[in-house]
Formats: C-alpha cells, structure tokens, sequence
C-alpha cells in the first residue's frame, strides 16, 4: 500500500474503511485479489518444455536402448535432458527479467480508507471500499456510484458498443469498462471472482494469437512427423529383427538388443526435437534483449509478429511528439470582440465579449477533476497569468468521442452598472467578479471549448471564415482550439448536444514538442519497407504540418485527411487508405476500423498509443504497442509497453521480431535436413532389410556438431533480413535437396560398399566398419548442408562452420571421445574406399543442389497447369 496520493480530490464527507476493516475483509477472502501475471507461470514453463510429444518419444527411445544395456548409446536421451533445461532456464529467466519490468507499467488505484485518498495495487482493493474512478483507468471491481464529476464509461470491452455511457449516482459500474472522461467515487460491492468478469486481465487482455507462417510452419512439420515416426519406428525394429535372423534367433543369441539399438538410430534422427525447444528459446531470449532496452513484451509469442508488420499506425501525441503541451495565446474572433461596452443593451444583453472574459470561460471548460494534457497546458498557463476558478453551475467533461467540454456559468449582474475600475495610468481594468457579465440578463450562457471543425458544424451560419483561421494556425503546427459561447443554458448534460445558435469567441493555440528521435525512427522504418500513417484524434491540418517537420513520407509531401470524410465500408475504407498518409479527428471506433481495413488489404498492422482513446484499435491491431505513460486500459490490451515512452525503441522491437524470424527459418531448414535423410534412410532399410547403417550414439555426436550447437549460435545471431512470406515452403525447398544428397549418400555405401570391400555385415567387426564408414560420410554431408545454411560465409559463419569441421575431425583422434562415440578412423584399403565415398557424396550433394532449382520449376508449371496455385 502507497503512502497518501500526491493529487488532489474533491473534498467529500466519506470516511471510507477503517485499517482493521480492510484486513478482515483480506483475511476473509473478500480482497480483488486475482491471478495476473504478465509471462507463464513456473508450472506452465516447465510443463511446455518437458511435456512434449517429442521428448516422450526420445524418453521410449532411451528406455529402450538402455534396456539393452548398451547405455552409451543413450546418451541421446541426456542431451535432450540437457536442452530442456536450458530452455527452462532462459524462460525462467525471461520471465523474472519480464515481471520485474511489468511492476514498473502496473498501475494502482486510488481509494478512501480513513477519510484519507491512498492509492493501493489491484488486488489490495476490498469489498466496501470508496473507490475513485478516474479518467484513463479501467474499473478494477464492481460498484455502486456515490458521487460522480461527470462521469463517462467506455463499456466496449463488456457489450460490443462502442458509445460511451454516462452514469448518474446510483447506478452499477462494472469491471472491464474504462473512464474516458470525468471521475467518480464508487463503493465496491463485488470483487475477485463475483465481479462481473473475473479478472481485469481477463476482460482486457483477451490474446488474439495471429496465424504466422512460423507458427503454421512449425506445426504442419512436426504434424508429418508424429504421422511418420511411429510406423517408421515399428518397421525398422521388425526389418532389424529380420536381419539378425528373425525373432528366435534374436532372443535366443541376443541380437535383440542389437536390433533395438539400430531401429532407435531411425527414430532419433527423424525428431526435431531442438526446433521447438529453439523456438520458445528465441522468443525468451529476444522478449529479455528487449527488456534491456526498457521495452516489455507482454506475451513472448508476439514477438513473432514483429517481424511482420508492414503497416504502423502511430498516433501523434506521446509517439511522435513527447505529449508535453504548451498553452503559447488566445486570439479573438473578429474586432467586434475587443471590448467590452459601458452599458448593456436593450433586453440586458451585451453585444460585445472582452479577451478577459473567453479568457476566463476557457479555464473554467479546461479545469475538470481530471484534465486530459491539453487542458492541462491551458490550466498551467493561465494560472501563470492569475486566472483562478470562476462559478460554474454545470459541466460537461471533455470526451475524445465528442471532441468538446462545455460548462454552464451563472449571471453575474453588473455591480453599480458598471464593471470597470480605473487602474494606475488610467487604464481600464476588468474585476474577476464581472468578467461573465455579458450573458443575458436571467438564465445561464454556455461555454463550449474543443475541436474548431466539430463545434462549427454543429452551428448555423457561415463560418468558413472561421475554420480558414484555423487552417492557416494548424499549417504552422500548431494544435487550435475554439471557444464558443451560447446565450442559453445547456438543457441536457446527460445527452449533451452544441446549441446551432452559439457563435465563435476565439481560437487557442497550443503546440507540441516533438520527439528528437522520431524523424530518425521513421527514416529507418521507411527504409525497411514499413508504410507508416498517423492517426489523430487532431486537427488534420496540425498534425499533416507535424508530419511534414518530422519527414514522414521522406522527400514526398504528406497527404492528410479529415476522418468525417472516410466511408464507413471497410472495403472502401481499405481503398482510401492506400492513398492517405495523416489521417485527423479520427474518432476511437475509426480507428479499429481503420485496422479492421488493412487487415483487408493481408497487411500486418501494429498500432502505438498512449490514450484510452486508442485502446480500441491496440487490441485489434496484430501488435499493440503501448507508451509506458499511458492510460491503464490501454497497457493492458497491448502486447508491447515502451517503458520509458521512447518511440526510438521501435526498430529495436521490429528488428528483434525479424531476428526470431530470419534465425529460426535458418534453424528450421537445418533440423529439417536431418529429418529429411533419417526418414529416407530408414525407409531404404526397411525396404532392402540392411542393418541400420549408423548408430544412436554417431548421430548425437554427428547432430551435436552440424545441427545442435551451431543451431543455437545461428538462432541468436544478429539478423535483418526482412519478413518474406512463405516460410514453410522455403524451408522444405532448402531441406529436401540437401536430405536426399545425404541419403543417397550414405545408403548406397551401405548396399555396395560390403561387396566391394569384403564385408560380412552379420560380424560386429565388418559392421562395425560399415558405420564408422557412413558415420564419415554423414559428417561430412552434415558440414555441407551447415556451410549452406551459414551463408554468406566471408564473416564469422565462415569461422563458425570451420571450427565445428575441425572440432568433428579431432573429436576423432581422442580416444575416449573415439571409443564413447564408436568413431573408427579408416585405414589401408578401407580409407581409399572411404575417401572415393566422400568425392562421391560431395558430387551428389551438388547434383542435387543443381537440379533442385530445375526440378522446382518443371513441378510448379505442372502443378500450375492443372490449377493449384503455389
């Protein structure tokens, strides 16, 4: 629990729970407490890695091969072991590293304990407590309105609708639901799991996984292979019995286990088990290189997605520029506003509005409970002048909906007749106490305060005089505001609606900081083929003269546009985006339209925000992105939260996103290779009934030094290359030519090379140097196919690939390693024999290379004739 909120609430009469009430609530079972957690529990980490169909398999396997005794053999199963738990560990790790991070995004809320304001975390929230419910936040319980400022709710995320509510005292507010505009102090009457939904999480952050080519990839090959091990295995263990003899010559001799020993070599060659344990591996990795950079990624499979975007919706305020506002003047309308006459006029009306009195209406519309930064800047700067809170009979909040406020002011009658005063000099001042004179004589007048476009269109007559003004403001950069004023009270504030009678008094001009980094970041976003667009809820023309300063389509003038004008069709809408750069007063249901539109178009949308205006759209887009600094609802729905706020990390959060993906395509093509020629090669042995021409122990050593060890390296390396659909496809492109070389390598050695050389392979002996024959061949296959996935070679792949050429060779010439591994070095007529293998395998392996390309060609023109499109 906080110490007292450093903010100041309205003074209310309710004590709130005393301390020893809050903790039998607790004790009771009565608190908010909820399980959230922003990465995998413990149990689920260790239950992903362990738990897996392929690692079940690997277990039978070393099961079996140890129940034969020939325990080196299983050493297999150790390393898998080892695997697994590196990647629990990196997870583990990720997952501190990413909590602690969260801490720093939480948010807490605001309560009454004590006739004190403390604010407390979600789950410290207790049944009977007064909350206060404050503009940006997200309603963490259930509750009944005692008291409200005006008090609007965005209940999307509960109904579907995307209008906002007003609430009156006495009615029920519900957990999900988001305040976008006003306050309210509320008594909890549900909590935990009896409020309306069971969590904020739950309600907020309902993860939409995205179909991705890696995901779909990965799946469909891991699919085919659970199809194809179990039959292989059953086939290779009856064709293994066979070539001893049958069943009763296995179990009588024993050759059993020898039978056992081979099939298991089958079954541990066709498994990709380090793919999958690889894959969550990168996503933890790259969500803790992110983390470093102060940037927290909220669900590690999301960083998959990264690498694919290609459209990025960036609102301006707190993206582009650093959300810092500054109030520069206000400008009357017209001369006719300049001064304020001696007397009223017939019906006790003034024709005339002085700059002190819009002045001072623009404070009172701007000093809400809880201003947004516009109105802030405004408050800020007229307080630097003097102005303090006039009387105000009513109000309404501004909303990012309906673009304005408004309050109602009471008639001040003229003191004496007149409300001048002679000051030093003789110059005519203005007492505070008259400055709202010039309403009519009985009723109140409405001040209206918000978007220059949205309050003229609600008026009659001709302004367009008026909105060129704020044209020529906003093609500085500048954010224009308009004050307006109604000779009428405002009828309904439930259902607010601008008087058509109202008339323009004056613009206010604000500008924004813009960021130092943002024209630099969208420099390279451009470069990397990423269609950038800002999405406002602005002045078109302010935020079409930002996007100029910052360079935003390059060399070539931004085109902007007025959201009022986009169709409501999504089709249409798609169309229309294509040509629009800036996009202004957009509201927040157009910009979930907005993405629904791209998403049309097969583009990967990601969306930044910091409002809860644009939570709407951050759940909806495939990556939501969220400023450390933003509203609670929005940090909840989005996957990624820029902790400090700095749009300089998003080509840190793309480029690792296209890392994972570039790696893992070259990680894939490299496991997949080995699947391609273990599954050949068990298919020739069961079909020719050969012994197994290698053993479970040369294809961990052979596996650990071309696939297992550089795969890690090659997974983590630094990597660029943009996103290119199509990732399965090119994957199985790459395997199959370098599998098959493999396989026709070695299975034609194990056919002939006995006749040649004299071999019985029924003697240990002779077998034995069949598969430290095949084993060589398979080695150097292996180098071949890591040489062609480490392209391009001129760096430290180059290096990379050599060292593990080098460290197979002198594994060799170890002789424990030798003897643990069953590594034969060939001598005499068994070397030139082998040496011929080799210059054999290595002529195939670039046939095979040479008429993969042709064989791709000749197939997909087949393939196209008869109406497959590939």
């Amino acid at each position: 629990m906080s110490a007292t909120a450093a903010v100041e609430m309205p003074e209310i009469s309710e004590t709130g729970l005393t301390v020893k009430e809050v903790s039998q609530r607790i004790e009771s079972g009565q608190s908010n407490a909820v399980k959230t957690s922003t990465s995998r529990s413990v149990k689920d980490i260790v239950r992903a890695n362990v738990f897996t169909l392929f690692n079940g398999i690997i277990f039978v396997a070393m099961v079996m091969v140890l129940v034969t005794g020939s325990w080196r053999d299983a050493v297999f199963g150790f390393v898998i072991i080892i695997n697994t738990g590196i990647g629990i560990f990196t997870e583990l790790k990720a997952k501190r590293t990413l909590d602690k991070l969260s801490i720093l995004v939480a948010s807490d809320f605001l309560v009454r304990r004590d006739g004190k304001d403390i604010e407390v975390p979600h789950n410290e929230i207790v049944l009977g407590d007064l909350l206060w419910i404050r503009s940006g936040e997200q309603v963490p319980a259930d509750g009944q309105i005692i008291q409200t400022w005006g008090l609007e709710l965005d209940e999307s995320m509960l109904t579907g609708e995307s209008r906002t509510v007003r609430h009156k005292v006495g009615e029920q507010v519900y957990s999900g639901a988001t305040a976008v505009s006003g306050m309210a102090l509320v008594k909890v009457n549900a909590v935990g799991s009896h409020s309306y939904a069971a969590t904020l999480t739950a309600q907020a952050k309902v993860y939409k996984k995205t179909v991705s080519d890696l995901n779909k990839g990965i799946n469909t090959i891991l699919k085919f292979m659970t199809f194809l091990v179990v039959p292989l295995c059953i086939l290779l263990i009856l064709s293994q019995i066979h070539t001893v003899g049958g069943w009763d010559a296995a179990l009588s001799t024993g050759e059993w286990r020898q039978a056992v020993v081979s099939a298991v070599a089958g079954v541990v060659g066709m498994i990709p088990e380090g793919l999958v344990l690889l894959t969550s591996l990168n996503f933890a990795v790259a969500a803790m290189r992110l983390a470093r950079h102060n940037t927290l990624v909220q669900e590690l499979e999301s960083v998959e997605t990264l690498a694919r975007v290609d459209a990025l919706n960036l609102d301006k305020t707190g993206t582009i520029t650093d959300g810092g506002i500054a109030f520069n003047q206000l400008i009357m309308l017209g001369s006719r506003w300049r001064e304020l006459p001696a007397q009223p006029t017939e019906g006790g009306s003034f024709e005339t509005l002085t700059e002190q009195a819009a002045t001072q209406a623009l404070y009172d519309c701007c000093n809400e409970e809880q201003p947004n930064g516009t109105g802030q800047a405004v408050l800020a700067g007229l307080k630097a002048q003097g102005y303090e809170p006039a009387q105000v009979e009513s109000r309404v909040p501004f909303s990012s909906a309906r673009k304005w406020s408004a309050v109602v002011k009471p008639i001040l009658p003229p003191a004496g007749g007149d409300s001048r005063s002679e000051s030093e000099g003789g110059r005519t001042e203005i007492t505070p106490s008259h400055l709202a004179m010039t309403a009519p004589a009985s009723g109140g007048e409405t001040w209206y305060m918000g978007a220059p476009e949205v309050i003229i269109s609600a008026l009659d007559g001709d302004y367009s005089d008026v909105l060129q003004q704020v044209n020529d403001y906003a093609n500085d950069g500048n954010r224009v505001l308009l004050v307006a004023r109604s000779t009428t009270s405002l009828a309904d504030t439930d259902n607010p609606q601008i008087d058509p009678q109202a008339k323009p008094v004056a613009l206010v001009l604000c500008s924004e900081k813009i960021r130092e980094d943002a024209e630099q970041t969208l420099a390279w976003f451009r470069e990397q083929g990423v269609r950038c667009r800002v999405i406002s809820g602005d002045n078109p023309v302010t935020v079409g003269a930002i996007a100029r300063k910052v360079r935003l389509t390059g060399e070539h003038e931004p085109r902007f546009m007025d959201a009022r004008e986009l169709p409501e069709d999504v089709n249409e809408l798609a169309r229309v985006l294509e040509n629009v750069d800036v996009l202004g007063r957009v509201l927040p249901n157009q910009k979930k339209a907005i993405v629904q539109a791209l998403h049309t178009q097969n583009h990967v949308v990601a969306m930044t925000g910091d409002g809860v205006n644009d939570a709407l759209a951050i759940k909806e887009a495939d990556l939501g992105i969220a400023m450390g600094n933003a509203a609670p609802a929005t940090k909840a729905v989005a996957q990624v939260v820029l902790v400090d706020s700095k749009f300089s990390h998003l080509p840190d959060v793309v480029a690792r996103g296209r890392q994972v993906m570039a790696n893992m395509e070259r990680v894939a093509s490299l496991f997949l290779v080995k699947t391609v020629y273990s599954a050949l090669i068990s298919l020739g042995v069961v079909l020719t009934q050969i012994p197994y021409p290698y053993l479970p122990r040369h294809i961990t050593y052979i596996g650990a030094l071309t696939i297992g060890m550089p795969a890690f390296i090659l997974a983590l390396a630094p990597n660029t290359r943009r996103y290119i659909p199509g990732f399965l496809k090119r994957v199985v492109t790459f395997a199959l030519p370098g599998g098959i070389a493999t396989a026709l390598s070695v299975l034609p050695t194990a056919w002939f090379l006995p006749g040649i050389m004299g071999w019985d392979v029924t003697k240990n002996v002779d077998l034995s140097a069949l598969r430290a024959t095949s084993a060589i061949i398979l080695f150097l296959m292996g180098v071949f196919v890591l040489a062609r996935v480490a392209q391009p070679l001129n760096s430290w792949r180059g290096i990379l690939v050599a060292a593990f050429a080098a460290a197979g060779v002198i594994g060799a010439f170890i002789p424990f390693v030798a003897n643990f591994f069953a590594l034969i070095l060939p001598t005499g007529t068994t070397l030139v024999a082998t040496l011929i293998a080799l210059g054999g395998s290595a002529l195939i392996f670039v046939i095979c290379l040479w008429l993969a390309p042709l064989v791709g060609k000749v197939s997909g023109k087949l393939l196209r004739q008869h109406g497959f499109n590939i």
